[in-house]
């Protein structure tokens, strides 16, 4: 019998219409997807029933679609380690970078019952965490998402981005090699919906930046994307200002208390990701041609650095 979370009535009905979601068929669906994880011998791959269903749901149950998805999931996790690849939520830089409350999912998601909303603020040293470091920890969230919440799964997330605190220095650590890389893996790997990215309070570098990052981003999330000004009177129209934290005028958690329940969560799923460290892909298995992501990428080092800031 297959094992993984029941759908509320509302929640049901919105992956039938917007995902294409049968549930007569969910069985036979996750069936062939396992099947054809066990005849890859580059894959190795998690198989449980909660897992596998978000594929197919972030790909609205076309299996070629959610084994092309799960298939670069772990290439790229595999490939690029440093930045996808975390398998200790103990880990003190982990837990200090969580405490930060950098990257934070509110309790309430949109409407109440709608995308999960995620909170964003660049609010520590650009000199204390690399990239890599947090981006290991975005990653463990949304993988968390993909396995736990209901909301997100179906919905999708809301991203709201405050960028008050970001400095050129920030920017100047994000390399055009990262970029490429975070828009492949959760544009192309990440079985979850972007619903919108929502930014207010941008500092001088922010706006620079958002200038240079956005433009980088695929047609479909330009679309999804708000610029607000410095206050809130222009996010109402994309977020209501109740499902905002306290601290910025709503009422969806105090950010402290957030973030101090939420170290309970990866308490919890402490064993699942230290699991991850034995899945992944050996390209030197894979039938036919392997993966080259230097060429799919288009890598080629470089940094921010050499570009004009005005």
């Amino acid at each position: 019998m297959l094992q993984f979370l029941v759908l509320n009535e509302d929640l049901q009905k919105v992956a039938i219409t917007e995902l294409g979601e049968k549930p007569s068929r969910i069985s036979d669906d996750i069936i062939a997807l396992k099947t054809w994880i066990v005849k890859q011998p580059h894959l190795k791959a998690r198989t449980d029933d909660q897992f596998l269903i978000q594929f197919l749901r972030g790909c609205k149950f076309s299996l070629e679609k959610a084994k092309q998805k799960l298939d670069m999931f772990y290439a790229m996790k595999t490939k690029c380690s440093e930045l996808f690849g975390i398998t200790d939520v103990d880990d003190i830089t982990f837990r200090k970078i969580h405490n930060t409350g950098t990257f934070v999912p509110l309790p309430i998601p949109l409407n109440g019952c709608g995308p999960r909303i995620i909170f964003y603020r660049c609010n520590y040293d650009a000199k204390d965490f690399t990239v890599e470091q947090v981006s290991q920890y975005m990653t463990a969230i949304h993988e968390v998402a993909m396995i736990s919440d209901p909301y997100a799964c179906v919905y999708g997330l809301c991203y709201v981005v405050d960028l008050s605190q970001l400095t050129l220095q920030h920017a100047l650590t994000l390399t055009p090699t990262h970029l490429k890389k975070f828009l492949e893996f959760f544009e192309n790997t990440m079985p979850i919906r972007v619903k919108s990215l929502t930014v207010i309070n941008l500092s001088p570098a922010a706006e620079y930046l958002q200038r240079l990052v956005f433009s980088c981003f695929p047609e479909k999330i330009q679309k999804r994307i708000f610029i607000c000004g410095r206050n809130f009177t222009d996010i109402s129209a994309h977020i209501p200002l109740k499902y905002l934290p306290r601290e910025y005028g709503g009422e969806n958690g105090s950010l402290p208390q957030v973030i101090e329940d939420n170290n309970k969560i990866w308490d919890k799923y402490r064993s699942y990701f230290e699991q991850n460290a034995n899945y992944g892909s050996n390209e030197r298995l894979r039938y036919g041609k392997s993966m080259n992501f230097d060429d799919e990428l288009g890598v080629s080092g470089g940094s921010f650095r050499k570009l004009d800031v005005d």
